[in-house]
């Protein structure tokens, strides 16, 4: 199945860098581009793209606001948004996946591992670094300007242990090594945590795993 991918970043030179190294890859191709926020919501909502490409700092609409109406639009519930980034502190990130990003990239990551995070997002699967989401969480997430959320009490005490695991970033099959399940039964448990707690995907779960207290900065 190939891959149909969304640029948006304000930036000519970068969009025309990034859709070479799009072709290039024989399952995506390049859908169209955006210069704006409002051009790239535009675009995504013509039904065409599995994926948009989304920089953070873009005229007319940023890319957390495009986030965030892609995210928010019913008909757009299969369309996947990663973020890029110049530096992997940027304060913007944490607001990027409580819109609705599924991950989020720097700039300049290496072409194969970018064609790796595309194929990972667009599969349904979140790109979360350990690192630089302990450190971006720390900073930003549980500083006072941070929205109050409730915490997740619906869950039971494996799932907090299996939402513990994703925050931190590990994926299904750490996630069974580390808790002694199989993969599929920790699929199962992810999938049952998104269902309670209405997130859109792994990307949520971390932002809930911080906000809640069940993970928190330096416990990492």
């Amino acid at each position: 199945m190939t891959i149909r991918v969304l640029l948006a970043d304000d930036q000519t030179l970068v969009r025309e860098a990034f859709a070479m190294l799009v072709e290039s890859a024989r399952d995506m191709e390049v859908v169209g581009q955006a210069a704006t926020g409002r051009q790239a919501v535009e675009q995504a909502r013509d039904g065409r793209a599995d994926l948009v490409l989304m920089d953070i700092r873009m005229p007319d609409l940023d890319g957390i606001e495009a986030t965030r109406l892609i995210a928010a639009d019913d008909d757009l519930a299969g369309v996947r948004v990663l973020v890029l980034t110049t530096y992997d502190t940027d304060e913007h990130i944490v607001d990027a996946l409580r819109a609705g990003a599924s991950g989020f990239l720097v700039k300049d990551t290496r072409p194969a591992e970018l064609l790796d995070a595309i194929r990972t997002v667009a599969a349904g699967e979140s790109l979360l670094s350990p690192g630089p989401t302990a450190r971006l969480i720390e900073r930003f997430l549980r500083s006072p300007s941070a929205p109050a959320t409730g915490g997740p009490e619906c869950l039971s005490e494996r799932e907090r242990e299996v939402l513990a695991l994703v925050a931190r970033g590990l994926n299904n099959t750490e996630i069974a090594e580390v808790l002694g399940l199989s993969p599929l039964t920790a699929k199962t448990h992810v999938s049952r945590i998104m269902g309670k707690l209405a997130a859109r995907d792994r990307a949520q779960l971390v932002v809930v795993a911080y906000e809640s207290g069940i993970v928190t900065p330096g416990n990492i």
